[in-house]
C-alpha cells in the first residue's frame, strides 16, 4: 500500500447541480427498491398466488443473504479505480441489467406450478439484489467522494431522500390506481415496469453525469486484512449499523403491510395512497427540509434521536386510533411520518462521517467496504420489517385477495402496520443513544487526519 505524497485539499464546494444529480441516481434506485417494498408482498400473494407463508419465507432468505453480497460489492467497488472516478462506472455498467431484472421479478408465470413458481421468484428476486447492490453501494459511497463538509453532506442526504420520496409517491400513485382499475392483473406490472425500466436508465446517466468525485482516498489500494480491520475498529460504524437496522425494520414494516390494510382495515385500496402521500410526500416535504437546519442547531446524532422519538410517539398514536376514523387516524400518522423523515434522512450524512471516523482510527480509507457494512444491515432491517407483515398476517388468518378479511387478520395488519415500528423506532433511539461521533468531534478528527497528511508530506 503507496500513502500519497500530498495532503489532502479542501475540496471544492458541491454545485446545484452536482446536488440535483445525486438525488436522480436515488429515483432510478428506487424504480426498483421501492417496487418492490411497496407491491412485492402483494404481487406474490394476489397476482402470482404464492401463499403468504412461502412469500415471508422468499423475502426473509433473499434480502437477509442479499446482505451479504453487499460486503462483496464493497470490496470490488474499494479495489476499482478508473479515469470516471472509484464509484461512478458502476452506475453505467449497472443499469441495463438491473433495469430489466426488475421486469423479469414481477413476471411470475402464472400457468406454472407453486413449486416451478417458488423457484423462479427467488432466482429472478435473488439475481435483482445481487444487481441492486452492484450499482447501490458505489452508489453511496459516491456522497464521501463529492465532500467532507457536514453541512454539504446533509444537502446531499436531503437531495436524495426527496428524489427517493417522490419516487415512492409517483409509483405508490400511478401503479396504486392501475392495481385497483385492472384488480391486479400481471399486465399491468409488465408494462409498468418496462417503462421505469427506460426512465431508469436516463435517470443513472444523468447522475453520471452531473456528479463528481474529488475527495481522494488516502490509500491508494486497501487489501482486505486493512480494510476488515477499519471496519473492526470504527465504533460509530457499527452503532450507526445497528440503529439503522431498527430504524428500517420499522419503516418496511409498515410500507410493506400498507396496500392490504388500507384495502381492508381503511374501508379501501383508495386509502393506499393517502399513506403513500402523507408518508413519503408531506412527512418528506416538511421533515427532511428542515434536517440540515436541525443540523446546525443540534447536530446530527440529535436530529436522528429526535426523530425516532417523534416517528414512535406517532405510530403509537396511531396504533391507538380506530381506523374508522380517519381524521383521528391520520393525524396520528402524520406526526409519526414527519417523525421518520428526520432520521431516514440525516442517516446518510451520518454515514459518510463515519468513513472519516474508520480513516481516523487506522489511517486507512474504505468507502465501498464501509458503505456495504452499512448496507448490509440495513437490508437486514428492510428483510426483518418487510417479513413481519406476511408472518402476522399467516398468524392471523389473512387470507390473499378475499373479498372480506376476519376480525382477527384486520387486527394483525393494524399491528403490523403500526405498533410493530413503534417498538423499532423506540429501539432505534435508544442504539443511537450510545453513538460517538458528535459534529464537533467530527470537525476535530478531520483537522487531525488533514494534519497527519500534512505531516507525512513533509516527511516524504
Amino acid at each position: 500500500m503507496s500513502q500519497t505524497q500530498t495532503p489532502p485539499a479542501v475540496a471544492p464546494p458541491v454545485s446545484k447541480w452536482g446536488l440535483i444529480g445525486y438525488g436522480f441516481g436515488d429515483v432510478a434506485n428506487n424504480f426498483a427498491f421501492a417496487l418492490a417494498a411497496l407491491f412485492l408482498l402483494t404481487y406474490y400473494v394476489d397476482v402470482a398466488k404464492i401463499p403468504p407463508a412461502y412469500v415471508g419465507i422468499i423475502l426473509l432468505m433473499i434480502r437477509f443473504s442479499d446482505a451479504f453480497m453487499d460486503i462483496v460489492a464493497g470490496r470490488i467497488v474499494d479495489a476499482t479505480q478508473t479515469r470516471f472516478g472509484r464509484f461512478r462506472p458502476f452506475l453505467l455498467l449497472g443499469a441495463v441489467p438491473l433495469m430489466l431484472m426488475n421486469v423479469a421479478v414481477f413476471s411470475v408465470p402464472n400457468t406454472w406450478s407453486l413449486t416451478a413458481k417458488v423457484i423462479y421468484a427467488v432466482i429472478t428476486y435473488g439475481l435483482l439484489n445481487v444487481l441492486y447492490s452492484m450499482v447501490n453501494i458505489p452508489y453511496g459511497a459516491l456522497a464521501t467522494a463529492m465532500t467532507q463538509d457536514t453541512k454539504e453532506r446533509a444537502w446531499l442526504a436531503t437531495s436524495r431522500t426527496i428524489m427517493a420520496s417522490a419516487t415512492f409517491v409517483f409509483i405508490a400513485l400511478v401503479l396504486g390506481n392501475r392495481i385497483r382499475g385492472a384488480h391486479g392483473a400481471q399486465a399491468v406490472f409488465t408494462e409498468t415496469t418496462l417503462m421505469l425500466a427506460v426512465l431508469g436508465v436516463g435517470f443513472y446517466l444523468l447522475c453520471f453525469s452531473l456528479t463528481r468525485e474529488v475527495v481522494k482516498r488516502t490509500v491508494d489500494h486497501p487489501n482486505f486484512a486493512a480494510s476488515v480491520k477499519t471496519l473492526l475498529a470504527n465504533k460509530a460504524l457499527f452503532l450507526l449499523c445497528l440503529a439503522s437496522l431498527a430504524l428500517l425494520a420499522g419503516v418496511f414494516s409498515m410500507v410493506a403491510g400498507a396496500f392490504a390494510f388500507a384495502r381492508y382495515d381503511l374501508g379501501g385500496p383508495q386509502w393506499f395512497s393517502a399513506i403513500i402521500v402523507i408518508n413519503l410526500l408531506l412527512g418528506t416535504l416538511i421533515g427532511a427540509p428542515i434536517v440540515p437546519v436541525l443540523v446546525a442547531r443540534i447536530g446530527k446524532k440529535m436530529t436522528f434521536i429526535t426523530g425516532c422519538i417523534i416517528a414512535a410517539v406517532g405510530f403509537g398514536l396511531t396504533y391507538l386510533s380506530p381506523p374508522s376514523n380517519h381524521i383521528l387516524f391520520f393525524a396520528a400518522f402524520i406526526i409519526a411520518s414527519m417523525g421518520s423523515a428526520l432520521p431516514m434522512t440525516v442517516v446518510w450524512a451520518l454515514e459518510a462521517d463515519t468513513v472519516e471516523y474508520g480513516e481516523w482510527s487506522t489511517g486507512l480509507r474504505c468507502e465501498g467496504l464501509n458503505y456495504s457494512l452499512f448496507s448490509f444491515t440495513r437490508k437486514t432491517g428492510q428483510a426483518i420489517g418487510g417479513s413481519v407483515p406476511a408472518f402476522v398476517w399467516a398468524a392471523s388468518g389473512y387470507v390473499g385477495n378475499a373479498p372480506q378479511q376476519s376480525a382477527q387478520a384486520m387486527a394483525g395488519l393494524h399491528l403490523a402496520f403500526a405498533l410493530v415500528p413503534a417498538g423499532f423506532f423506540v429501539l432505534a433511539a435508544a442504539l443511537m443513544s450510545a453513538y460517538p461521533l458528535t459534529d464537533a468531534r467530527y470537525a476535530a478528527i478531520l483537522s487531525d487526519i488533514r494534519s497527519r497528511a500534512k505531516s507525512l508530506a513533509t516527511a516524504a
